[in-house]
């Protein structure tokens, strides 16, 4: 950047400056418009919403708090939802790093056939969500399920999956992990940019495979294993397709037009709160607890998000 001499006039400079900020307005315009088009315009219509009662129909009438106070102390199935959330974004998240990290520690140690096995652990999760779960009840169906089938003819005891209130949350999870290429793929890149030489090092040290797992592989990978909690928690609190098709597979009531979908089947256990915003909004025309219910979801997922972020999910140090 060019500076200009000392004994340069004080607008020459002022123009100068208003040169930079328009270049860097005019570079940074597409992002600017996107987020307010897209994020920005939508919470603060969420917002002045939630304070409203709006059946999509009549005109909006202001009704103050009463749409928080149903929310938070009178909707029935608001505990249900909530539980149910947590549970998955507690579970699922977990599980989804440790397992996607196994399948990319093993994926990248394999010498032989290695693209395959890439592309097998990778397809999975390019399946549509409707149609891996649709798949997914089908092969879990407690009746004619070749799943329930095999256990039968080994003498285990065959849940019921998505038709017992205990299994269907852990249905959900097994259906996640199935589709774990995401974070393979993410895991195999952090894996492979580990120095080697630091490998090699510990060896002469004398580290057997978890020391170099503990001292060299898990420092080099946290920023990734971070990122892959902060962003799990995220879509998980987002949960809405895979627990609405599979309660509703699983339910036997078929889809049809006009047809009402009443979503957390069996008995609220796949109940979520996106499905309950969809439910009173769309079901039940209630737009302003609608609102309501979704900005409960969005503080959550913040206060989450910054915990992660404040506290590094105790991964990486407090100077980092």
């Amino acid at each position: 950047m060019a500076h200009l001499p000392a004994g340069a006039p004080a607008p020459a400079l002022r123009r100068k400056r208003r040169r930079e900020r328009l270049r860097t307005l005019g570079f940074l315009s597409p992002w600017l418009i996107g987020f307010c088009a897209f994020f920005g315009y939508p919470l603060l219509a969420t917002v002045f919403f939630s304070f409203l009662h709006y059946n999509q129909i009549e005109p909006p009438v202001f009704v103050g708090l009463r749409n928080w106070t149903y929310v938070l102390t009178q909707m029935p199935l608001f505990g249900p939802a909530l539980g149910n959330t947590l549970w998955l974004v507690v579970v699922m998240v977990a599980l989804r790093v440790v397992f996607g990290l196994g399948i990319g520690m093993l994926v990248t140690k394999i010498k032989t056939g290695a693209g395959f096995f890439r592309t097998a652990f990778y397809l999975p999760y390019l399946a549509p969500p409707v149609a891996a779960t649709v798949a997914f009840v089908f092969l879990l169906n407690p009746g004619t399920g070749p799943v329930n089938e095999v256990l039968g003819a080994l003498g285990i005891p065959a849940p019921s999956w998505f038709n017992d209130p205990h299994w269907a949350k852990p249905s959900l999870v097994l259906l996640s992990l199935w589709g774990i290429g995401d974070l393979m793929v993410i895991f195999m890149a952090a894996l492979l940019d580990v120095p080697k030489e630091q490998y090699e090092a510990a060896e002469l040290d004398g580290a057997g495979a978890w020391g170099r797992f503990r001292y060299v592989t898990w420092p080099s990978i946290t920023p990734i294993v971070l990122f892959a909690v902060i962003t799990g928690v995220v879509q998980t609190m987002q949960y809405y397709t895979q627990a609405l098709v599979a309660g509703k597979l699983a339910s036997g009531v078929t889809i049809g037009p006009g047809s009402v979908i009443q979503p957390g089947y069996p008995d609220h256990s796949t109940l979520t709160v996106p499905q309950l915003v969809y439910s009173l909004g769309f079901q039940n025309f209630n737009t302003g607890a609608a609102c309501a219910l979704s900005l409960v979801l969005f503080v959550l997922a913040m206060a989450a998000t910054s915990l992660l972020m404040r506290g590094r999910a105790g991964l990486l140090p407090a100077e980092d």
